[in-house]
């Protein structure tokens, strides 16, 4: 009796939906863990996963070294940004910011320690939050995104202090300047400006667009990133990617670069990661070699 041909036994429904997640992912945040160990990245579903950078990194990695130690859902809707304190790791998403314990987290035991949101000009208000940024000398979180301000939050009372108003559009980063109480802010409205926490005003505004240098204007004139190192500024999105001279106000030096960014940093001997438009996390132990990638 001849033996029937073996069936073709289809994916199923879990492995099938995990295809398409992936397919279909965006990483839209990163934060490493203040051991340096680990990096959290947060996709458009709303998940944050846990790999071991330890171990990715060691010279007997494998294959399930680049995998997640830990993944979990943390939002309903995206993880726009994340920030790690020295025992927290702090995620926002729509319309509020949550935290989790490192500690807790490693042992994969993912659970909330608590939520907090803005106060909203109206309750049915749910605006994205793009940016989170700690002033670590006010033990302060700063929140910016849809609503186009940036909201201060004590982090040890978790109460909301300020909100800086200026931007009119929404806001998509900020940064710190670490010798004076001061914050730059960079959004869909085309300027940087410039806050003093000590007054909580404005000080000085720079519609990069409106320099023809550095004026793209097929891409728009949105800021998508930013950093800063004292007297100096980085910046780019529609505009192009351009370093600035603050106390003057001045471009000194366009970066022939086409497409519009969305991450920038002033860096110095450090490992550099990249996520995007897809399931995977670059990683760089040089800015000439792509080591190797993490995947969700």
């Amino acid at each position: 009796m001849e033996r029937a041909a073996p069936l073709a036994v289809p994916l199923g429904q879990t492995e099938v939906f995990q295809a398409l997640q992936r397919l279909h992912m965006t990483i839209f945040s990163q934060s490493v863990s203040p051991c340096g160990k680990f990096l959290a990245a947060g996709n458009n579903y709303g998940q944050i996963a846990i790999f071991s950078l330890s171990a990715a990194l060691s010279s007997e990695a494998k294959e399930e070294s680049k995998k997640p130690v830990v993944t979990f859902q943390a939002h309903d809707g995206p993880v726009y940004s994340m920030v790690s304190t020295d025992r927290h790791l702090l995620s926002a998403g729509d319309g509020e910011v949550k935290a989790w314990l490192w500690a807790e987290i490693l042992k994969k035991g993912c659970k909330e320690l608590w939520r907090r949101q803005p106060p909203y000009r109206t309750s049915l208000e749910v605006p994205e939050i793009n940016a989170l940024l700690l002033v670590p000398k006010e033990n302060s979180l700063i929140l910016a995104g849809g609503d186009c301000q940036l909201h201060t939050m004590d982090l040890e009372t978790g109460t909301f202090t300020r909100a800086l108003r200026g931007h009119t559009d929404y806001i998509h980063c900020l940064a710190l300047r670490e010798r004076s109480p001061e914050v730059l802010s960079g959004g869909e409205d085309g300027a940087v400006r410039l806050w003093d926490l000590r007054t909580v005003r404005e000080v000085q505004t720079i519609e990069v667009y409106k320099h023809e240098e550095c004026s793209r204007p097929h891409n728009g004139r949105w800021i998508g990133c930013l950093a800063t190192d004292s007297d100096w500024m980085v910046c780019g999105g529609g505009p192009a990617l351009t370093l600035w001279h603050l106390r003057s106000s001045t471009p000194t030096t366009i970066f022939p670069m086409r497409a519009p960014q969305k991450h920038v940093t002033f860096y110095q001997d450090l490992v550099l990661t990249v996520a995007g438009s897809s399931c995977r996390v670059d990683v760089f132990t040089n800015l000439g070699y792509r080591a190797f990638s993490l995947s969700f």
